[in-house]
């Protein structure tokens, strides 16, 4: 059990396995937004990968709920982050944490509240209404914004990760992860 669960010298099985599955997720979130943006709308890589989005969006956000659940049931046990830094990686994590929680929730909401309703994987979780709910939709017109200062901060976190930690300090924060 000691290998599942976070000690104070290295995060468990469990943490790195959904963080590293989650990560690559993420990336591939990102990519087919970015692919939305930056593509012709009739380029059929862009729809192929946005096809994913939502599904893809959903499965992240379950995963991320119960990351928090497993992180905060091993906070004891965590690797500890010290000083000025830990209190900005501190601070770093909570605003990923919170993005993660909080794009995927405006679109929840917009679909629960939308003239399409919101599916799962092929299954119906919210039903289409004739006329949408205004607030609902226009929570959700910050969605995009959010998911790219998500993706920012994500690339920030990976820069302190390693020009930081690896270049800089030489220390073995990454090792806890790995």
């Amino acid at each position: 059990m000691t290998q599942l669960t976070d000690r104070p010298d290295r995060y468990g099985l469990v943490s790195r396995v959904l963080h590293w599955g989650m990560a690559a997720m993420f990336a591939a979130q990102f990519l087919s937004a970015w692919a939305h943006w930056a593509l012709p709308r009739e380029d059929a890589l862009r729809g192929i990968l946005w096809s994913w989005h939502f599904d893809l969006g959903m499965t992240l956000f379950i995963l991320v709920l119960l990351r928090g659940a497993w992180g905060l049931a091993n906070l004891a046990r965590r690797p500890s982050h010290s000083g000025l830094m830990g209190q900005a990686t501190a601070i770093g994590h909570l605003a990923i944490y919170a993005l993660m929680v909080i794009v995927p929730l405006v679109r929840i909401v917009a679909g629960a509240g939308g003239e399409h309703g919101l599916h799962y994987l092929g299954l119906q979780i919210f039903p289409a209404r004739e006329t949408p709910i205004a607030w609902t939709q226009a929570v959700a017109e910050w969605h995009g914004e959010m998911g790219w200062i998500l993706a920012v901060l994500v690339l920030g976190h990976i820069a302190v990760a390693v020009l930081w930690h690896r270049v800089v300090r030489h220390d073995d924060v990454l090792s806890r992860m790995a």
